[in-house]
């Protein structure tokens, strides 16, 4: 969601004349958009937030902007406190208090030189930001803002507000001209993405978008996260099954094995229902590929209660497991009303427990693609290889001097890891492994919690 906020914000900096530049100290706005969902995520965040500091005090007309989850959708007068040197404090998903502070700034300067400002009429459209058109594959469209479920653990219905869905239109429209500007995947996001369409009357559901989105010109591949068990209805099951762009991948959370712990999550499901929701969606969309998350140590859980969650991974074999330890978020109803009273490193071995047992599924699952064929959307060149990703979301990896950017081609897997996939160009070459396989343990597909 935040890589999405910030192309959004990319784009109207870009609509005031302003370019993207890597290096901050050139930079005549910066912007830091934020993510608080963990702890270390919101530690990061203050920190260089801290060392922006020293670049204020060399250059005083550089505007710093604060974005996101640390300033919420309903502001922090503290924050300002902390933070004297930061101009402006903007909502997530909010470009609005930057582009406003900039306009004054620009209208006072004119109006001093008697021309007239050129922030009056802004163009609406959503463009990629200029390094990014033509380059940028695959993007992340919002397609739900805020969450109203308020899970006890979560910080982001306090952070970025209540369930908001947008129009079907708009959000068409929008995919329509990111297609035009060279993305051929776009992955549809949410708090809980299934419940998309429940604050609009009349409109569609997920389902009824995914159809819509279908019927786009020029689009290969449709992806949606993160979805909710308690919400994944047979009606997008079917919709995953049938559409020929929604791809077979489902990011949909268990959280925790145990019931009680489930209920002190206030997930809404218990372990069987989570088990038989997940044998549907395998029954209807054969060869899906599965992904959840799962969280150690949160308040009260019990060696016991853990285990329920360990075997549950074990009997699932789960493409994917995003794994965190627990974290105590400030206003949240388990910050609150619970006790933080699993032993931090009591957390990390849990942590490591269920990171060994997904390794070991990730590679048999992996394996199965050993000298398949498989179509891969290709994104960009990384180190001579160009990666993309399959169908069922698996990373792939070709060495060719071609150039594949943006294009969908079957290849023959040559390497399977447990992170990532080798290939080569159909049909398959004479020798059975390329001389230097790539990736290894801990690139990140299972990773200590997911930002925003």
């Amino acid at each position: 969601m935040n890589v999405a906020d910030s192309q959004r914000l990319g784009s109207a900096l870009e609509h005031l004349g302003y370019g993207h530049t890597d290096q901050a100290e050139e930079a005549d706005i910066i912007v830091l958009n934020t993510c608080v969902v963990r702890q270390s995520a919101e530690d990061k965040a203050t920190g260089r937030l801290h060392s922006l500091r020293p670049l204020k005090q060399r250059n005083p007309k550089l505007v710093i902007n604060l974005m996101g989850c640390l300033v919420g959708v309903k502001g922090d007068e503290k924050l300002r406190l902390r933070f004297p040197f930061v101009d402006v404090f903007s909502p997530p998903s909010d470009p609005g208090p930057l582009v406003a502070y900039l306009a004054q700034g620009e209208a006072r300067a004119l109006e001093a030189r008697g021309t007239e400002s050129r922030f009056a009429v802004m163009d609406g459209d959503i463009l990629l930001p200029e390094h990014e058109r033509g380059k940028l594959i695959s993007a992340y469209v919002p397609v739900v803002y805020g969450c109203s479920h308020a899970c006890t653990f979560c910080i982001i219905p306090y952070r970025r507000g209540v369930e908001r869905s947008r129009p079907a239109g708009e959000i068409a429209a929008e995919v329509r001209l990111l297609v035009a500007q060279g993305v051929r995947e776009v992955t549809l996001l949410g708090q809980i993405v299934d419940r998309y369409g429940k604050n609009l009357p009349g409109g569609p559901s997920l389902a009824g978008l995914l159809k819509i989105l279908d019927q786009v010109e020029g689009l290969e591949r449709i992806r949606f996260l993160t979805s909710h068990p308690n919400y994944f209805s047979a009606e997008l099951m079917d919709a995953v099954a049938e559409l020929p762009k929604v791809m077979p991948h489902i990011e949909i959370p268990i959280q925790a094995g145990d019931d009680e712990v489930l209920a002190n999550m206030k997930r809404g499901y218990t372990n069987a229902d989570y088990r038989r929701i997940v044998a549907r969606i395998r029954e209807k969309i054969p060869g899906c590929s599965i992904a959840t998350d799962v969280i150690v140590g949160f308040p009260g859980e019990s060696e016991a209660q853990f285990m329920k969650t360990y075997e549950l991974l074990a009997d699932l074999k789960m493409d994917v497991a995003h794994l965190a330890r627990y974290s105590p978020r400030a206003g949240t109803v388990s910050a609150r009303r619970m006790s933080d009273d699993v032993p931090a490193g009591e957390k990390m071995r849990r942590f490591r427990v269920l990171e060994e047992l997904q390794e070991g599924i990730a590679a048999e699952i992996a394996a199965r693609y050993l000298g398949q064929k498989v179509d891969v959307l290709f994104e960009e060149k990384v180190k001579n290889r160009w990666r993309g990703r399959t169908t069922t979301n698996k990373l792939a990896f070709v060495e060719t001097n071609d150039e594949l950017r943006g294009k969908v081609l079957p290849v023959t897997v040559t390497w399977a890891g447990p992170w990532s996939l080798q290939a080569c160009i159909y049909p398959p070459p004479s020798l059975p492994f390329p001389p230097f396989p790539i990736v290894g343990r801990g690139n990140g597909r299972v990773a200590e919690g997911r930002e925003e």
